[in-house]
C-alpha cells in the first residue's frame, strides 16, 4: 500500500513539474511568435535578430522570469504598421518604438498589455484617433504619443489612469477641447501645437505655458477667457475699493511732488541722468526665458527682446567721469580701437539678458558695429583690484573664448565690452523653441559645441592652477555664426559679493562648492559635465521634474543607465542617425565621469578635451566606413 502511495505521489509531482515547464516554454514561445510577427511587419534592425537563438538575446529585448518584459527599439528604422500580435507580450512593462517611421493606427490588442508601465511611441507617423483602450491599461505611468498624426479629441477616459505621471501629446492634429483632467499623479503634460480650443481645465492650470502653446486655448496659465491675464482668484469688493482709494492717494502725492519740482526748477541743470536700461533691468527677460515664453525678437536674433531699445548708454556715470578726470575706455588685446567712450554712450541699446553678474546689452554704434556691454552689479572689490583682474581676463586670447575688448570703471559704474555673438546662447538654442519649425540639432553640431567649449575652458585652466571659470552653464556658452562655441563670463566669479553669489540650486554647481568666488578647476569640470548631459538629453539641469521623483540631472541619467535603459536618456533629435549611437554613449559616460561626487575622481579639462576630440574622429571613421559599404549592420 505504501509503495502504491509513493508511486502515485511521484507521478503527480512529475506531471506537475512537466506541466509547469511546458507552461513556461509555451509562454516564451508566445512571446517569440509575437516578436517574429513584429519583425515580419516592420523590418528595420529587427531583421538582425537571430531566429535560431532565444528571443531574450535579441537586440532591444529584455526578459525576466523567462518572459519578455521590455522591448526597446528607438530609432531602429522600423516602418509600416504594427501587427496585431504585440498584445501577446502579456508581461511587457516597457515598449519603446520612438523615432521610427511607423504608421497607421495603434493595434487593437494593446488592452492585453496589462503590465505595461511605459509606452513611448513619439516621433512616428501613427494616425487615427487616440484609442480609448489605451486609457484602460491599469499600470501605465508614462505615455508619450508626441510628434505623430493623431486626430480627433483627447478621450475623457484619461481620468481612468490613476497612476499616470506623464502624458505627452504635442505636435499632433488633435482638436476639440481638453477634457477635465484631474489626476493627482500627473506631473508632466504637454498638448502644444495641436488644434485644440476652449478653456484649460483647472486641474491643469499649474502646468507651464509651453504645455499649451500653438493652440487656441485660454485660462490659467494663459490669458483668461475674458481676455485678461489669468490670476489666482477674483478680487473682492473690498479689495477693489482699496485699490481705488490707494490710486487716489497716489495721484495726490504725485501731484504734490510735481508742484514741488516745478517750484525748485530755476535753471539748475542736472549733471547726470540714469541709464535707461538700468530702469529696464528689473523687468527684462533673460535671453533663454525670452525664447521659452515665445516673446518676439528684434531682427531675428535669438533671445533679444523686442521693444526694449533705449536712447543709448549716454546716462552712464558722466558725473563720476568728470570728477575723476577720466573719460576713456581701457582697451585690451590687439584689436583696432575703432570707438571710444563717447561712441559707446551714444549707441542704441537692447537688453540681451540679465544674469548672475549684471545685465548685458547689445550696443549698436553709430558706425553700425555691434558690441555686447555687461553692466556689473553688486561688485564690492576695490576699483584698482578690478582693473588688475580684468587686465588678466583681457589678456586671455583663444578662439573659443568671448574676448574682453574694453572696460570702463568710474565710481559705482562698471562696464565690460565684449564681441557681440549673433547666434545667442546654447541655452536658447537647446530650449528656446521646441515646437514646429525648429531646426533639429544633430550630433555633429552638438559635438562641435562640446569640443569648442571644452577647448576654451581647458585654455583657461592652462593659465595657472588656481585659474578657473567659476560659472559654467549653457547660457554662458555663446555661439558664433556657424555654431562655434565661445565661452563667456570667465573671470567674473571672483568679483561677486557673497550675498549675490548664486546658490547650488541652479543645477550646475559642484557639491563641494560653498563660495562662488572660490571655485576649483575640478568644480569647473563638474559644471562642464552637467553641460554635456544637457547637450545629450536636451533637458535643462534646473528642470525640477525630470521624472516622477524630481531628481537632479546627473542622478536621473545615472539611474537610467544603471537600469540599462541608456537609449532613453538621449534627446530625440540625436536618434535620427543610428551611426553615432556608440559615440553618444561614450560621451554620456564622459559626462558621468565629470560629475563624479568626489573632485579627485573627475578628469582634468585637458583629458576631457582629448576624449571629445577622439570621439569625433571615431564617429567620422565609422561614417566613412558605412559610406564604403563596410558597416557593422
Amino acid at each position: 500500500m505504501k509503495l502504491v502511495s509513493s508511486t502515485m505521489c511521484f507521478s503527480f509531482l512529475l506531471l506537475w513539474t512537466t506541466t509547469m515547464l511546458v507552461g513556461v516554454n509555451s509562454d516564451l514561445a508566445s512571446d517569440r511568435a509575437a516578436l517574429v510577427a513584429l519583425r515580419a511587419a516592420v523590418g528595420g534592425r529587427s531583421r538582425l535578430w537571430n531566429l535560431s537563438s532565444s528571443p531574450c538575446a535579441w537586440t532591444g529585448v529584455n526578459c525576466s522570469g523567462n518572459r519578455v518584459v521590455e522591448l526597446r527599439m528607438p530609432g531602429m528604422g522600423l516602418s509600416g504598421k504594427l501587427p496585431i500580435a504585440i498584445g501577446n507580450l502579456t508581461q511587457l512593462q516597457t515598449l519603446s518604438l520612438r523615432f521610427n517611421a511607423l504608421s497607421g493606427p495603434i493595434p487593437s490588442d494593446f488592452p492585453k498589455l496589462t503590465s505595461l508601465r511605459n509606452l513611448y511611441l513619439q516621433g512616428n507617423g501613427f494616425s487615427g484617433e487616440i484609442p480609448e483602450f489605451l486609457f484602460t491599461l491599469p499600470n501605465l505611468i508614462r505615455l508619450n504619443l508626441a510628434d505623430n498624426n493623431f486626430t480627433g479629441s483627447i478621450p475623457e477616459s484619461v481620468n481612468n489612469m490613476t497612476r499616470l505621471g506623464t502624458l505627452y501629446l504635442e505636435n499632433n492634429h488633435l482638436s476639440g477641447s481638453i477634457p477635465d483632467i484631474r489626476l493627482p499623479t500627473l506631473v508632466q503634460f504637454n498638448v502644444s501645437f495641436n488644434q485644440l480650443n476652449g478653456s484649460i481645465p483647472e486641474g491643469l492650470s499649474k502646468q507651464p505655458k509651453t504645455a499649451f502653446q500653438g493652440n487656441v486655448l485660454c485660462g490659467k496659465p494663459l490669458v483668461s477667457c475674458d481676455g485678461t491675464e489669468s490670476s489666482g482668484s477674483k478680487l473682492s469688493g473690498g479689495a477693489i475699493a482699496g485699490i481705488v482709494v490707494g490710486s487716489v492717494i497716489a495721484f495726490l502725492l504725485i501731484l504734490v511732488l510735481l508742484i514741488c519740482l516745478c517750484r525748485r526748477k530755476g535753471g539748475k541743470k542736472t549733471e547726470s541722468r540714469d541709464i535707461a536700461p538700468a530702469k529696464q533691468a528689473e523687468v527684462e527677460i533673460p535671453r533663454e526665458k525670452a525664447t521659452e515664453e515665445g516673446n518676439s525678437t528684434s531682427n531675428g536674433l535669438p533671445g533679444v527682446v523686442s521693444n526694449n531699445k533705449s536712447n543709448g548708454l549716454s546716462g552712464v556715470a558722466k558725473k563720476d567721469a568728470k570728477s575723476n578726470g577720466r573719460k576713456s575706455l581701457m582697451f585690451f588685446g590687439k584689436a583696432a580701437k575703432v570707438f571710444d567712450l563717447d561712441d559707446l554712450l551714444r549707441a542704441s541699446a537692447e537688453v540681451l539678458g540679465k544674469g548672475t553678474f549684471g545685465t548685458t546689452y547689445k550696443a549698436t554704434l553709430e558706425m553700425g558695429m555691434a558690441v555686447a556691454v555687461k553692466r556689473l552689479k553688486d561688485v564690492t572689490v576695490p576699483e584698482k583690484e578690478i582693473e588688475e583682474k580684468m587686465a588678466v581676463v583681457g589678456a586671455m586670447d583663444h578662439e573659443n573664448l568671448v574676448p574682453l575688448r574694453a572696460c570702463y570703471f568710474s565710481g559705482d559704474e562698471k562696464l565690460l565690452v565684449y564681441d557681440y555673438m549673433p547666434m545667442g546662447s546654447l541655452s536658447a538654442l537647446l530650449h528656446g523653441n521646441r515646437g514646429a519649425g525648429r531646426t533639429p540639432l544633430n550630433w555633429d553640431t552638438r559635438w562641435g559645441i562640446a569640443l569648442g567649449a571644452a577647448k576654451g575652458i581647458a585654455y583657461l585652466h592652462s593659465r595657472g592652477p588656481i585659474i578657473s571659470h567659476g560659472n559654467i552653464k549653457s547660457s554662458n556658452i555663446l555661439l558664433a555664426t556657424s555654431y562655434e562655441a565661445r565661452v563667456s563670463d570667465f573671470g567674473l566669479a571672483q568679483l561677486a559679493s557673497p550675498s549675490s553669489a548664486p546658490t547650488r540650486v541652479d543645477g550646475y554647481r559642484a557639491p563641494e562648492v560653498t563660495d562662488v568666488r572660490k571655485v576649483s578647476q575640478k568644480a569647473d569640470v563638474y559644471s562642464f559635465g552637467i553641460l554635456l548631459l544637457e547637450l545629450l538629453t536636451g533637458k535643462a539641469p534646473t528642470h525640477a521634474l525630470l521624472n516622477e521623483e524630481g531628481v537632479d540631472l546627473p542622478r536621473w541619467v545615472q539611474s537610467v543607465v544603471r537600469e540599462e535603459w541608456t537609449a532613453e536618456v538621449f534627446d530625440l533629435e540625436l536618434l535620427r542617425d543610428p551611426n553615432v549611437e556608440e559615440a553618444m554613449v561614450q560621451l554620456l559616460q564622459l559626462a558621468i565621469d565629470c560629475t563624479a561626487q568626489y573632485p579627485d575622481k573627475r578628469p582634468s579639462m585637458a583629458e576631457v578635451t582629448s576624449q571629445i576630440e577622439q570621439l569625433g574622429r571615431s564617429s567620422s571613421r565609422k561614417e566613412t566606413s558605412q559610406v564604403h559599404g563596410v558597416a557593422d549592420d
